[in-house]
Parts: structure tokens; C-alpha cells; sequence
């Protein structure tokens, strides 16, 4: 772990900047922020015209002065001074005026594994800019794992994939810690565009917006499984006339056209396994893989997963909030560590 449980424990709020969604915890109260993170702009004037879900609405439907931008890419912050005042609008003034009284505001961050300085310290300076004097951070993987109640301070194998929008981790953990892990590239964003591509070139056809999510249109049900529907009507715009067009998609050429970035996460969930002490494999047998993350509700991923592994594989009640309710664990002291007494001789 990054940090210790004892710092943690001083923390008054915790934060995950994610490429979708924002998410904000303040100890004592719960989650109280849970927003897509988008702000709109006025590019003439510089002024915030919305954050959260409304900005994400104007997504493509704005005139040419208004500009939607998200200032987080990847799990890591790429504008610092707009993630700055969309949390701040997020939070909202009561909120602030609160947490502002606080005289040494403490508070923690998800980092995604393996993240560069840069990138933590995007991170950091980011939860300066709301006052906080000392910033803890955490790593992804862990948080995720604490929130959905995995038993990561033991000494057993835990086995936990967080699909992100931009990017899945996976990795096995024992002893509170990571014993292997991996970043794949892909994400919810990358199948969403596959099957945007699949869509324009098999049916000329592009869909009336990319704030909507494709996929959920595409697939209905347990779409990505052969035992779902064979066809979904799609309702879209021609690209050569412009015009309104319906067209009936076989889903199992919607299956084909994700399987290149779906390939991608089981290579790497490959990787994971084969760089694993054969102990912790053994334990993964039985436990299997568990999936948090907003992607990991895309229909039909786990029981690929089940195919490709041959082991078992959950989905957490509530995904994406996995990382965001573990720090928050982490914040009230829900977390025990594991005492190790040393053996005198």
C-alpha cells in the first residue's frame, strides 16, 4: 500500500478523478458527489457554464462558443485548473464552507497503478487547489479491492479487474499489497468505439451522438453471449444523406467487432497469471476474479472472462463505486490491518 491506514485515518475527504466519472467521500457523511466528469465552457469569455451530468447532456449539442471538456483522460488529470473548478462546482458551496473550517484539511486520491510523478502529482496539486495541506494517495487496485470487501490484508490470493472507461487494471493481491499487476489501454471507451467504427463502415450509419452510449444501444440483454438477441434496431443518421436512418444490427457481428480490444484485457489478464507465484494461482482457482469498475456491467463480459480463464468470475454489487467506498473505508477506520507480532528468540 502507498500509504498507511494511520494517515488515512486523519483524512477528512477522499476523491477518484476517473476519465468518466468524478466521485467525492467526506468522512462522516458518505458519498456525496458522483458526477461524470465534464465541464462546459464559454470559449469567449472562459467562464463554467455547467459540470457534471448537465454538461455531459450538451455533449454535441452545443453552438460553436460552447465547448465540453473533460479534464481528466486515462484515470490521470490533464488540466489541472478546470479538474480544480469542476470540483469545486461539484462539491458546492455549503459543502466547501464546511470543509474550509477544517484548519489542516487532509485529503486522499486514487492514482492508477503504476502512474508516473507527472501524474501524481496532477494528482496532488489538483486537491491543493481545494485547500487540502497534505495529500495521501492510493493506489486504484487496493481502494477497489477494500470496496467490495475482498480480504486483501490476508495471506491469500485476491484476483480484482477495475474496467475504467479508459483503461483496466488487473492484479493479485496478498498481504495488503500487489504482487502482480498490469494497465491495458482498453477500456469501456475503446469497445464503445469499435462498435461506432463497426456501425460506419458495415451500415454507413453514425450515431446521433458519442455521449450516448453505444454499446448499451447495441447490445440488449446478455448481448456479447451467443444465447442473446440476433438482431437490435439502431436508430442513427445516414452518413451520405444526412438523413434519419433505422438499421436491424446482427449482434454477432457486433461480438466479432469488440473481440480485438477484448483480446487486449485477456492478454493481460494472461500476463498477470503467468507472472504469479503457482501458491497464489492455486488460491485463484477457487476465488476466481472479481470485477469492479463502470465497464464491468458491459452484457456478457464476465461469462467471456469465464470461458477464456476457466475460472469463476463476480461482478460487485454496486462497480463503480468500489474505489471511492474503500478509501472511504479506509478514512473511517474500517480497516483492520493484519498484526504481525515478530517471534522473540
Amino acid at each position: 500500500m502507498t500509504v498507511s491506514l494511520e494517515q488515512l485515518r486523519r483524512c477528512h475527504i477522499a476523491v477518484d478523478l476517473g476519465a468518466a466519472r468524478t466521485r467525492v467521500f467526506v468522512k462522516g457523511a458518505g458519498l456525496v458527489v458522483d458526477e461524470p466528469s465534464a465541464a462546459a465552457v464559454n470559449t469567449r469569455t472562459g467562464a463554467l457554464i455547467a459540470v457534471g451530468q448537465f454538461a455531459e447532456q450538451m455533449t454535441g449539442r452545443t453552438p460553436g462558443y460552447i465547448r465540453v471538456v473533460r479534464p481528466v483522460s486515462g484515470g490521470t488529470v490533464v488540466d489541472i485548473e478546470m479538474a480544480q473548478r469542476m470540483l469545486r462546482h461539484l462539491l458546492g458551496e455549503k459543502l466547501r464552507r464546511t470543509l474550509r473550517r477544517k484548519p489542516r484539511l487532509r485529503a486522499a486520491a486514487c492514482t492508477p497503478h503504476d502512474a508516473d510523478p507527472l501524474a501524481q502529482r496532477a494528482a496532488v496539486e489538483t486537491m491543493v487547489g481545494l485547500g487540502a495541506r497534505r495529500v495521501e494517495l492510493v493506489d486504484t487496485l487496493i481502494a477497489a479491492a477494500v470496496g467490495c470487501g475482498l480480504p486483501v490484508e490476508r495471506p491469500e490470493a485476491t484476483m480484482i479487474l477495475v474496467c475504467g472507461a479508459a483503461t483496466t487494471q488487473v492484479a493479485v493481491l496478498s498481504m495488503g499489497s500487489i504482487v502482480t499487476a498490469e494497465r491495458i489501454p482498453v477500456g469501456g471507451e475503446a469497445i464503445d468505439h469499435a462498435i461506432v467504427q463497426h456501425l460506419r463502415h458495415q451500415h454507413e450509419l453514425m450515431l446521433p451522438s458519442q455521449s450516448v452510449r453505444p454499446l448499451q444501444l447495441a447490445l440488449s440483454g446478455n448481448g456479447l453471449t451467443p444465447h442473446g438477441p440476433e438482431s437490435t434496431e439502431i436508430h442513427g443518421r445516414d452518413v451520405a444523406t444526412g438523413l434519419a436512418r433505422s438499421v436491424h444490427v446482427d449482434t454477432a457481428a457486433v461480438r466479432d467487432a469488440i473481440h480485438t480490444p477484448l483480446t487486449a484485457v485477456l492478454d493481460g489478464i494472461g500476463k498477470v497469471l503467468r507472472d504469479c507465484p503457482p501458491d497464489l494461482v492455486a488460491d485463484l482457482a477457487d476465488r476466481g476474479i472479481m470485477m469492479v469498475g463502470g465497464s464491468a456491467r458491459l452484457p456478457g463480459l464476465d461469462q467471456m472472462l469465464r470461458d477464456a480463464t476457466g475460472m469463476p468470475v463476480q461482478i460487485v454489487e454496486r462497480p463503480d463505486v468500489c474505489a471511492v467506498l474503500g478509501l472511504g473505508a479506509m478514512l473511517e477506520g474500517k480497516i483492520q490491518p493484519l498484526v504481525l507480532d515478530p517471534l522473540s528468540g
